[in-house]
C-alpha cells in the first residue's frame, strides 16, 4: 500500500483545489481515478447540472415557476431524457453522453430518477413532510451518487467494463442521503438567498418556524430556539445515515480497486468535515462558518490518503 499511497499523494499535488467550484467533493474524489473514468463522471454530471441549473437559476430570479413555464420546463426535461434513451441526437455533447452510458454500462435509472426529481422541483414549492424530502432525495442525490459508485465498482477486462459486484443503489443510498442532509444545512444561507427551501414544512411547523422566519435568519435575524432544534433534528437524522455509510464502505471496499476505494472514503470524509462543523447549540449557520476553505479540504484529503495507508 505504501507505493499506492505515494502515487496518491502525487495525484493530490496535481489537484487545483482553488479552481474547483461546482460539485467540488465529487470532482476532488474522482481526481484519483484513471483519466477515462474521470471523463465519464464529468460528462454525466455536466448533463445533470444542466437540468438542475435550468430550474434553480429560474427560481433564484422569479421565486416561483409560473404555470406556462412549468409545462415548458417539464417538456424540456422529458425531451432531454428521451434523447438519452433513444441514443439519437446530433448534439455532440448528447452523443458523447449516450456513448459514455453505453461504454461504462451505466444504467438509465439514475438519469431517469434524477429527471423525476427535477420535475418535482418544477411542479412543487418545497416539501410538505420530511418523508417527501427523503423520497425526493432518491432522485436528487441517490441517483447522481449511484453513477459515482457505479463508476467506482466497474472493472475493466481488456477493453470491456464489467458490472460492479454489489448492488449499486443500496451501496450509494446511505452516503447520498447523509451528504444531502449535510449539504442543505451547509447551504442554508445560500439557498435562502436564492429563494430555495429544502427543509420540510412539517418540521418547520413542529418547531414554531415559518419559511419567512427561515429567510429572516439567513439574512441575519436572531436565531430562535426552534431553529436550533430543527438543525439538531436534521443532524441526528444525518448521523443515522453516517453510521450506515461507514458500514457500506467497509463492505464494498474489498470489491473495488484501491483508487476507487480511496475516492469513496474521500467523498464521505469531505462531507463529514462539514458535518463536524455544524453546531446546533451555538452556530450561526452562515456560508462562511460551514464551508471549509480549499486548504482545509486539501488537508482532509491528505489525511484520508495517509490513514488508508497505515
Amino acid at each position: 500500500m505504501q507505493t499506492k499511497q505515494t502515487d496518491f499523494l502525487q495525484l493530490l499535488n496535481g489537484i487545483d483545489f482553488e479552481g474547483i467550484q461546482k460539485h467540488p467533493n465529487i470532482l476532488v474524489a474522482a481526481s484519483f481515478w484513471d483519466e477515462e473514468r474521470y471523463r465519464a463522471a464529468k460528462v454525466c454530471y455536466k448533463f445533470m447540472r444542466e437540468i438542475d441549473d435550468l430550474i434553480d437559476d429560474y427560481k433564484a430570479v422569479h421565486k416561483t415557476i409560473e404555470e406556462k413555464d412549468r409545462q415548458r420546463f417539464i417538456i424540456r426535461v422529458e425531451q432531454w431524457v428521451e434523447t438519452i434513451r433513444s441514443g439519437r441526437n446530433r448534439n455532440p455533447f448528447r452523443k458523447e453522453l449516450a456513448e459514455t452510458i453505453n461504454r461504462y454500462r451505466i444504467p438509465l435509472w439514475p438519469i431517469e430518477t434524477f429527471a423525476h426529481s427535477m420535475i418535482y422541483d418544477i411542479s412543487n414549492d418545497g416539501f410538505p413532510t420530511i418523508e417527501s424530502f427523503l423520497n425526493y432525495s432518491g432522485g436528487a442525490s441517490v441517483a447522481p451518487s449511484s453513477i459515482f459508485v457505479h463508476l467506482c465498482g466497474i472493472r475493466k477486462v481488456g477493453d470491456v467494463f464489467t458490472d460492479p459486484m454489489f448492488d449499486v443503489k443500496s451501496a450509494a443510498t446511505p452516503c447520498a442521503i447523509f451528504s444531502y442532509l449535510v449539504h442543505i444545512i451547509r447551504d442554508f444561507q445560500k439557498d435562502q438567498y436564492d429563494h430555495l427551501n429544502y427543509f420540510a414544512d412539517d418540521r418547520l411547523e413542529a418547531n414554531g418556524l415559518t419559511r419567512q422566519m427561515m429567510s429572516n435568519i439567513a439574512h441575519g435575524a436572531a436565531i430562535p430556539v426552534g431553529f436550533r432544534n430543527l438543525m439538531r433534528e436534521y443532524c441526528e437524522l444525518a448521523d443515522v445515515y453516517r453510521h450506515q455509510t461507514l458500514k457500506v464502505i467497509d463492505e464494498i471496499t474489498p470489491l473495488v480497486e484501491p483508487r476507487y476505494a480511496l475516492s469513496l472514503n474521500i467523498i464521505f470524509n469531505l462531507y463529514l468535515m462539514v458535518f463536524e462543523r455544524i453546531d446546533p447549540e451555538r452556530g450561526l449557520f452562515t456560508a462562511t462558518e460551514l464551508n471549509p476553505t480549499a486548504a482545509e479540504i486539501r488537508e482532509r484529503v491528505e489525511e484520508t490518503i495517509r490513514r488508508l495507508g497505515d
